[in-house]
């Protein structure tokens, strides 16, 4: 079984726990970590932009990583969010095992 990790940049702490909740209940990650308070700087319609957001990552089956980020598209407040899939190749086995236990 294949897993990946999701990085996933939203708004504020409030969306990811509102992202984090929807993917965990649906069972398309097995979890989700949020780190608040980071500082982006990104260039955005021709124009440098700063500012705060949070940081959701999430663990799920590579099988799954398309329907997450359809699900997170539905569900954040950003025309285009950031979304990115990294396969992880080695890792606690038993922890490994829990994320295709815990997803669908």
């Amino acid at each position: 079984m294949k897993t990946a990790m999701l990085y996933i940049t939203v708004a504020d702490a409030k969306e990811a726990r509102k992202i984090a909740a929807a993917l965990v209940d649906e069972r398309l990650v097995a979890c989700a970590n949020i780190i608040d308070h980071i500082y982006s700087v990104y260039r955005w319609q021709g124009k440098v932009e700063k500012g705060a957001e949070a940081l959701l990552t999430a663990k799920t089956k590579q099988s799954l990583v398309n329907k997450v980020i359809a699900r997170v598209k539905k569900l954040h407040s950003y025309e285009c969010p950031c979304i990115v899939s990294f396969p992880i190749d080695k890792g606690n086995p038993d922890f490994l095992a829990w994320i295709s236990h815990a997803t669908r």
